[in-house]
């Protein structure tokens, strides 16, 4: 078993999720984990992550490395962030209706760079089809007024969350965001001619 593996395992089997994983050449192994919706943990209550959630898998993830044999200098465990990065499909149908930063793997009307209102087919309750093309669609603003970006999840380079700070319950939804009736952040421009 590899070493992701080994921690894909450990920290899915203690309830969390995992979002990423790096390893440097120096040795360092730094692991983001965030809670899954709907579960509830011995750590207390709340959907972000707490230092004692970082804490039991810092500890299980220890025992196992050590067992598997996994060779790391130090271990680093950690929230993914209020701008949490989306990788997967269960990504964009969890955080579906909360506003997202995407950037295209090529341009499209000539910018790869959005930000807007992330809409899933899934937790629409509606099958991928011709009203969200690939399955997921950005509301966005443009010009004083919302325009919708089809896109699949190939297309895309890097998607984010949009922090939005709230000191009382951490990370949430953004509400007020500028768009008129459908909620939709203002656009960001970028030339889209070359590669970042």
């Amino acid at each position: 078993m590899s070493w992701l593996q080994a921690i894909e395992r450990t920290v899915t089997g203690l309830g969390y999720e995992l979002v990423d994983c790096t390893r440097t050449a120096g040795g360092l192994l730094t692991v983001f984990v965030d809670r899954a919706p709907g579960v509830v943990y011995a750590t207390g209550p709340g959907e972000s992550v707490t230092v004692d959630d970082c804490e039991v898998v810092t500890r299980q993830l220890q025992y196992v490395l050590e067992v598997e044999g996994c060779d790391y200098a130090r271990l680093e465990v950690s929230s993914p962030g209020l701008d949490r990065p989306l990788r997967k499909s269960a990504d964009f149908v969890r955080f579906s209706g909360w506003v997202i930063d995407v950037t295209l793997k090529r341009p499209f009307q000539g910018r790869k760079k959005y930000q807007g209102l992330l809409r899933a087919a899934e937790a629409l309750g509606q099958d991928s089809s011709e009203d969200l093309p690939g399955g997921f669609e950005l509301v966005f603003r443009d010009g004083g007024e919302d325009k919708v970006l089809g896109f699949a999840l190939d297309e895309v380079r890097d998607a984010r969350l949009v922090p939005v700070v709230d000191f009382k319950k951490g990370r949430k939804r953004a509400e007020n965001v500028p768009g008129g009736s459908r909620g939709a952040a203002p656009a960001t421009e970028e030339s889209g001619g070359h590669e970042e």
